[in-house]
């Protein structure tokens, strides 16, 4: 059975941003983004990875946030996702912005052009590797020991990974929300039709739901 490359629960703006620039500590997402606004789709289910409080919705939402961790045996992540430092690590005490109990459950490779030691939190061990997409992903296939891989993002680790052919699914929520600048995955989801199918799934929550698989 074929290990997958998976995209999940990616989430971008009605004009394809995901990110802004200038990420802090302060501001995980980049000056100027509300991640609230984003994400709020996410937060009401009851299956959202980091959900803190009982309750949520059930429903098309929810499915699509209770698949996150299914048949998943390893992440991939750039750097930024794991954190906002640049350049050589100059602490490493703070071991990213995911707490005691990061919500991957799994090994994760996290893209750097600066490595440093694999360490564990709960049950995820971050490792950091300097390679390319496809020397990544070999690694992590093999530590997932058959199961699926899940490409977390950001964008720009996204885009690499699609560039490079690697990536056979991938589900995209559009939210009903115009950022204008920032870091984008696309101008419009046709720019993936020349390889993958698509299906658009509309939720009442207002988000649309972008199902791409290999043609």
């Amino acid at each position: 059975m074929d290990q997958l490359l998976r995209v999940q629960n990616f989430t971008i703006s009605g004009d394809g941003v995901a990110a802004g620039e200038d990420q802090s500590l302060e501001a995980p997402f980049g000056s100027g983004i509300d991640p609230g606004k984003l994400f709020a789709w996410a937060g009401a289910t009851a299956s959202w990875p980091i959900r803190t409080a009982p309750g949520g919705s059930r429903g098309l939402d929810d499915y699509f946030a209770r698949d996150f961790g299914h048949n998943i045996g390893a992440e991939i992540m750039g750097r930024n996702k794991f954190g906002p430092q640049r350049g050589p690590w100059e602490n490493h005490a703070w071991r990213g912005w995911w707490g005691d109990e990061p919500p991957f459950h799994t090994p994760v490779f996290v893209m750097t052009h600066h490595e440093r030691p694999s360490f564990t939190l709960s049950d995820t061990t971050f490792h950091f590797v300097d390679d390319d997409p496809a020397a990544v992903l070999a690694r992590a296939r093999e530590a997932a020991q058959g199961k699926d891989v899940r490409l977390g993002g950001g964008v720009t680790t996204i885009r690499e990974f699609l560039d490079a052919g690697l990536v056979d699914t991938l589900h995209v929520v559009v939210a009903p929300v115009k950022l204008g600048s920032g870091l984008r995955l696309w101008d419009s989801p046709d720019e993936l039709l020349d390889r993958y199918h698509l299906e658009a799934v509309p939720s009442p929550s207002g988000v649309t739901h972008h199902l791409f698989w290999r043609r």
